[in-house]
């Protein structure tokens, strides 16, 4: 493929094809990928994305052939993550005039990444525009698809949308359009979707507000194919693989409290399920019936166990027998996560996990959802210290429940 493509007036692509079997996110690409830069020679010219950090000095080296580096007038970052900035660390050094373009989070991210403390960036936020000289750039902030800097550039007069992750497929492709491909797409870009995409459905809602009223003739993405025929299928299918399955979800929270701090975290995740319309059962251990409880959660889909800690140790008298049988009943299927708040270490949420890490439900931890999704915003177990007044302290426990509450209500 030629290293420089044609695909509107004045905007041109300039990535790299890798047609390996790569390493990603812990899979193997065995179809290999696409890292899509686009270069748009206008009155101002700019770069949107970049390419993997491993390829950079060659991409910077061939963007030069294209266009003086000196030249450059913007580089626009959509997304913060090595595959599509990697190259600034070579396209930088070169293009010392151009002012960076990206989200106000991204911009000590990519400070420290490529070492561009002294260099002038523009933030923008959601809704703002930039001349680049003949051409207009629309920014549309999309938190967590897949991280949380990560936002999407439309130009106004092309009708383009480059949405970096989003709408991308890992293929090493022959022609850059989809419709030239010769086979149907859709199954590569649902496979993307499903590894990528998928862990944080909830966020595609705000994709989808923020493309509902942009007239969309042509999705060009850092991944993959550029589809420019049936676009609107594209984005559909993105409604429809994160829509919502709500029958019959249930999640059982069983707590001891102290000075009724851990009963406020429960109420808290009680209140953010019910807003997802799941339904809970609620259960303070010390006074409710322990068959009871029990039953609740055989019925459940997801179990919270919490307590407060008092000596080290959880409180009350019941929530270590219900623990304990739960080691001998088959709760395969179900989801379980541990909470509490503490004073000072907090050991009690620690046991409390390490009696759900007995059983055979699927236990939430940090480690599991970082390694899974990449955010670093949901935290397991639930630790709060003292009572969860402040704002922060209550986003951490609604998190958590958000985070669930999508696993429960995955249509895939």
């Amino acid at each position: 493929m030629n290293t420089e493509i044609k695909i509107a007036p004045e905007t041109y692509w300039v990535g790299k094809i890798d047609d390996r079997e790569v390493p990603f996110h812990r899979l193997i690409l065995t179809k290999g990928t696409t890292y899509n830069s686009y270069l748009l020679k206008t009155g101002k010219p700019t770069v949107i994305d970049t390419v993997d950090m491993e390829f950079g000095r060659e991409y910077a080296e061939r963007l030069a052939e294209l266009i003086d580096p000196l030249d450059i007038h913007y580089i626009v970052i959509n997304h913060t993550e090595p595959d599509h900035s990697g190259g600034m660390a070579a396209l930088a050094g070169k293009a010392t005039n151009a002012t960076i373009v990206c989200t106000e989070i991204a911009v000590p991210e990519l400070q420290e990444m490529y070492k561009l403390h002294h260099r002038n960036f523009l933030v923008v936020k959601d809704g703002d525009t930039l001349d680049i000289g003949g051409k207009t750039l629309l920014f549309k902030e999309t938190p967590y698809l897949h991280t949380a800097e990560t936002m999407i550039t439309y130009c106004l007069e092309d009708k383009i949308l480059f949405p970096c992750d989003i709408f991308s497929t890992h293929v090493a492709v022959d022609t850059l359009f989809s419709d030239e491909a010769g086979n149907d797409i859709t199954d590569d870009f649902i496979g993307y979707y499903n590894a990528i995409i998928h862990p944080h459905r909830r966020y595609v809602r705000t994709l989808i507000e923020a493309v509902k009223d942009l007239e969309i003739e042509m999705i060009a993405p850092s991944h993959g194919y550029i589809i420019r025929k049936d676009v609107q299928k594209y984005i559909d299918l993105y409604a429809t693989l994160s829509r919502e399955t709500t029958e019959g979800k249930k999640v059982a929270i069983v707590y001891t409290t102290l000075k009724n701090s851990t009963k406020k975290i429960a109420k808290i995740l009680q209140d953010s399920f019910q807003e997802n319309n799941i339904a809970v059962d609620v259960w303070d251990a010390d006074k409710a019936d322990k068959t009871d409880i029990l039953s609740s959660i055989a019925g459940a889909d997801a179990v919270f166990i919490g307590s407060s800690t008092k000596y080290a140790d959880m409180t009350g008298t019941n929530l270590e027998d219900i623990l304990k049988e739960l080691q001998s009943l088959n709760l395969e299927g179900k989801l379980a996560a541990a909470f509490g708040s503490y004073g000072w270490s907090g050991e009690a949420i620690e046991v409390v996990q390490d009696y759900l890490n007995g059983t055979n439900m699927t236990v939430q931890s940090t480690s599991d959802v970082i390694k899974s999704t990449g955010m670093t915003h949901v935290e397991f177990p639930v630790r709060i210290r003292f009572s969860p007044k402040e704002t922060e302290k209550v986003q951490k426990i609604k998190h958590a429940a958000e985070f669930v509450s999508d696993l429960l209500l995955s249509s895939i």
